[in-house]
């Protein structure tokens, strides 16, 4: 795989994962796309293996989450498939979700790679783990630069106040006294 399409399987993957209950998570629908299945045929295999995702590797969104996400993803203006998840409502049959999504965790979608046995679907995990990886990453460099920054500021509030001394030194130096002078010479009593 060349330079630019890997970049751009990245950049997709970062932008189908969300931050829902301070965890980052991947949509269902969003995995089944990259992995070439059916959302249904995705939960299915998940179902089939449930002593496989507990809680804090997969769980269902609640409505209110639901409803936040969707207006999260409208507001990036999110090129893929959540976009098309979110137009009004046909009364076809099979055109929308019956049932909330489920959403997977780091851990989770470690998880699908031995439930969907797929080359496609352990490629596409890999390509996943390495995103979060790099997220990872990205997070420690982020609480370091954080860190360098306040140090400088602290060292510039110590600077800022030494400079002000010197000012305040040098100004009384410059500047005249305006003390009363006892007068030189004899004073008549």
């Amino acid at each position: 795989m060349d330079n630019s399409s890997d970049l751009i399987i990245q950049e997709r993957i970062t932008r189908s994962i969300h931050l829902i209950r301070n965890q980052k998570v991947m949509m269902d629908s969003d995995l089944a796309e990259m992995y070439g299945v059916e959302t249904k045929v995705l939960n299915q295999a998940v179902k089939r293996n449930m002593d496989r995702f507990p809680e804090d590797f997969m769980f269902q969104l609640t409505n209110e989450e639901w409803e936040d996400l969707q207006v999260t993803v409208k507001e990036q203006n999110v090129p893929h498939s959540l976009r098309s998840q979110f137009v009004t409502l046909k009364s076809d049959r099979g055109r929308h979700r019956k049932y909330l999504p489920y959403v997977f965790t780091e851990q989770g979608v470690a998880m699908l790679s031995s439930v969907l046995k797929s080359k496609t679907a352990i490629q596409v995990n890999i390509s996943i783990m390495r995103v979060f990886v790099k997220m990872r990453e990205w997070a420690a460099n982020y609480q370091g630069l954080i860190r360098k920054i306040d140090e400088l500021s602290q060292n510039q509030s110590e600077h800022n106040e030494h400079i002000q001394n010197i000012y305040q030194i040098i100004e009384e130096l410059v500047r005249p006294s305006m003390t009363e002078r006892k007068t030189i010479g004899f004073k008549k009593p």
